[in-house]
């Protein structure tokens, strides 16, 4: 099945609240791949704040992050 990110907004420290195409919205913890050369500067909280959204969710220093490790990693909202 094909994912986007429809809609995303900054849900405390490194947590991500993320809405999908299918309707779905889930609570995504960024904190594992934090370690990954391409976020580690993300560990700086303004920085991780500073994201945009197209499809998935970016940030200025060129990282971004598949739809579908967001939503296979995310803990739907209840």
């Amino acid at each position: 099945m094909y994912i986007q990110v429809t809609d995303v907004e900054y849900g405390g420290r490194y947590t991500l609240k993320c809405t999908f195409s299918d309707g779905a919205v889930k609570n995504v913890d960024m904190t594992p791949i934090l370690d990954a050369p391409a976020f580690r500067e993300l560990k700086d909280v303004e920085r991780f704040r500073q994201f945009g959204l197209d499809e998935t969710i970016f940030w200025a220093n060129g990282a971004d992050i598949a739809p579908e490790w967001l939503y296979d990693n995310g803990i739907e909202c209840r």
